[in-house]
């Protein structure tokens, strides 16, 4: 506090009350450059999220989301918790929401689009077409019971099994399609707890990634989940960035 001395035949009672003005002026200036410095700082962090997953505060969302295996017109209840995930995310940004089916048709235009779930028996068909247009990198082998590499996760020349309830991968991936202005965001797991387990890492750890990855304009990543029945869907960790090779013809 910045205080004012008087000198002279100055009345000492005037003296005081203008100390106490001069007094309440600083602090009122002091509080108004913390808050605006406290308001830049969250505005940053908000731009640093969203620069992340491709939003712009403000705009419109799209979440395509997959069905339950074998299941039309439902969807399991782990991809509705990533969906809920995402609408914090977006609540958070002040992004509205759309949400659509698996077989949505067309570009995702001037919006953001994540895409939930595999392509395996049909289940998100869109995840599906996003691979094979934009990751042809990457392989995901079938559905089979009773094959060891069934919804295995390949991607140059390492193959990542999925080990039901026990050790299961996420493969994220952003990337701008041609004919749109604004990223599509795969969330493609090889179960619906990898894929909620994929976004909820993402979130808590987004700034760390920005900072490791080469780009957070086009990037593909695996995620490793592993003591699922200990942990469920809360200890995820990056396996590898594989945006090279998953982005190579």
């Amino acid at each position: 506090m910045i205080g004012l001395i008087i000198t002279g035949e100055a009345d000492p009672m005037e003296s005081v009350l203008l100390n106490i003005a001069i007094g309440l002026v600083t602090s009122m200036l002091g509080g108004g450059f913390v808050w605006l410095w406290e308001r830049a700082r969250r505005m940053r962090a908000v731009n640093r999220r969203a620069e992340f997953f491709g939003v712009r505060p403000g705009q419109e969302c799209l979440i395509v989301l997959g069905r339950k295996y074998d299941a039309p017109g439902t969807a399991h209840f782990r991809d509705v918790r990533t969906a809920v995930e995402l609408a914090l995310l977006a609540g958070e940004l002040d992004c509205r929401l759309d949400v659509q089916p698996g077989d949505f048709r067309g570009s995702n235009g001037d919006r953001t689009e994540f895409c939930v779930g595999g392509p395996a028996g049909d289940s998100n068909i869109r995840t599906g077409g996003h691979l094979a247009a934009y990751l042809p990198g990457v392989v995901i082998h079938p559905y089979d019971v009773t094959r060891p590499d069934s919804l295995a996760f390949e991607v140059g020349g390492e193959t990542y099994l999925f080990d039901k309830g026990r050790r299961e991968f996420a493969l994220v991936a952003k990337f701008t399609p041609s004919e749109s202005s604004r990223p599509v965001v795969v969330i493609c797991g090889q179960s619906s707890m990898a894929n909620l387990a994929a976004i909820h890492f993402l979130r808590r750890r987004y700034a760390e990634l920005a900072g490791e990855l080469p780009s957070t304009e086009r990037f593909c990543l695996l995620i490793r989940i592993s003591d699922i029945a200990t942990y469920e869907f809360h200890r995820a960790e990056l396996e590898r960035e594989v945006s090279a090779t998953a982005f190579a013809p």
